[in-house]
């Protein structure tokens, strides 16, 4: 799933652009390695729209931040619609998130958010996108220069450095689930 990360990629004319808050590294890290992704009952059903009014007009971008953490650290693609009927089991917090899509991993970097906090937008009370709730849209533009700082951002650190300690937590919480 992670073959061309940091390549780059086009910013269409016509995308849609949302913001995704995560409780946890955990669940970025299963994303990245699954190429899979899944939110609310109500921010499945916002997904979905998006996803639905851009087929075969442009992608579906996702801004992914996790909670506290100051900074975004990834995007991905929305490659698939919403499968409301499967639950995956491999979430920290599996009782909440319904449903699952595909997505593909296009950047991942983590950028604090001193370089995104200028972006104000008008359809979440004229706050900074860095003060987004999970599936907030973000207008086309705003979102196009959210992926041309993500593009032009040269990064210092990112998940993938500690993607064999978050391996190491996986089993771990996986032997523990399946010993209680």
């Amino acid at each position: 799933h992670l073959q061309l990360v940091n390549a780059g990629v086009e910013t269409p004319k016509w995308a849609r652009y949302y913001v995704i808050k995560s409780y946890s590294e955990d669940d970025i890290h299963k994303s990245m390695k699954y190429g899979m992704w899944a939110s609310t009952e109500n921010g499945n059903r916002r997904l979905e729209q998006g996803w639905k009014e851009a087929q075969g007009k442009g992608p579906v971008y996702l801004f992914f931040s996790v909670n506290a953490s100051g900074q975004f650290c990834g995007v991905a693609r929305m490659d698939s619609s919403i499968d409301m009927n499967t639950k995956l089991d491999y979430w920290i917090d599996d009782h909440k998130w319904r449903g699952k899509f595909a997505v593909q991993w296009i950047y991942i970097k983590d950028i604090p958010n001193s370089h995104f906090r200028h972006i104000i937008l008008e359809n979440n009370e004229h706050k900074p996108v860095t003060n987004s709730r999970d599936t907030q849209e973000i207008p086309t533009e705003k979102g196009r220069e959210m992926l041309n700082i993500f593009r032009a951002f040269h990064h210092k650190s990112c998940i993938l450095e500690d993607f064999t300690y978050y391996d190491q937590r996986q089993r771990e919480m996986e032997d523990a689930r399946g010993a209680g």
